[in-house]
């Protein structure tokens, strides 16, 4: 099934360029279930999202600015996981903001465990372009013969960042400190000889609870040298899984790397 976004309250988004003087398009952002092919456990398939022209949505960790999307699947049956495969979002810089986007089409592959017998979802994202709106989908679907997106899943599957130490990057070193509020996380990432002066990384803790601040970098030294600050629910100093610390980094030149985990 295809779902269509049509009437839906103006959220402003205070730092964008001047508001749009028409109204969003009826069809801002359309959803639907594509299939794939079965996996260990369960099933391959995908959300795919067609925005209106000009408009984007944003990446797991939208950044800055940005609206970070969230997905129900408790209304599915026979469903006992998923896990999603971001393809590598696009850097999207505005008024010395920076948010993570993507343009156009959105193909979002997801392992889908279980004996998946039908699939129901709310999804709930930030969908922008000189204003931004909150949009509120469902979208239903059986994926147990379907297989037509096999290529398109592929596809987006290869889009997904490459490995950090395949391109040369060392295992992450942290360090952290208490603060009023939580922890100040200092991380430093061996980098490859040539490393852009415009390369920085977005550090995710595991716990999507966890407020990231936005991170100072520099890239001097064959290394990436990040300070950021970790804000929990509680506002209280709390114990950091450094193996769940997840680093994706954008080299300057085009190339997005994943690097899990760090030590002290």
């Amino acid at each position: 099934m295809r779902p269509t976004l049509s009437a839906l309250a103006l959220l402003p988004l205070c730092l964008a360029a001047p508001a749009l003087a028409e109204n969003p398009p009826a069809n801002l952002v359309t959803a639907e279930l594509i299939g794939g092919w079965p996996i260990e456990g369960g099933t391959m398939g995908a959300l795919k999202l067609t925005l209106a022209p000009g408009w984007k949505t944003y990446w797991r960790s939208p950044g800055e600015a940005g609206i970070p999307p969230a997905f129900d699947w408790r209304a599915s049956a026979g469903l006992t996981g998923v896990t999603y495969h971001w393809p590598r979002p696009a850097p999207f810089d505005l008024n010395g903001i920076r948010t993570f986007v993507y343009h156009d089409t959105l193909i979002l592959p997801i392992a889908f465990q279980g004996d998946v017998r039908s699939l129901s979802a709310t999804v709930d994202l930030g969908v922008c372009r000189d204003i931004c709106v909150p949009a509120h989908l469902t979208v239903t679907g059986d994926l147990s013969s379907a297989r037509s997106g096999t290529a398109a899943i592929r596809a987006a599957l290869r889009a997904e960042p490459d490995d950090a130490r395949g391109a040369g990057y060392g295992a992450a070193r942290c360090a952290t400190e208490p603060t009023r509020d939580g922890l100040r996380l200092t991380a430093d990432i061996p980098a490859p000889k040539g490393l852009s002066p415009d390369a920085f990384a977005v550090i995710e803790t595991g716990d999507p609870a966890v407020w990231v601040a936005p991170v100072k970098t520099d890239s001097a030294g064959g290394r990436l040298h990040q300070i950021v600050d970790l804000v929990p629910p509680t506002a209280q100093p709390f114990a950091l899984d450094r193996s769940a610390v997840h680093f994706t980094i954008f080299d300057g030149a085009g190339g997005v790397h994943q690097l899990d985990g760090c030590t002290g």
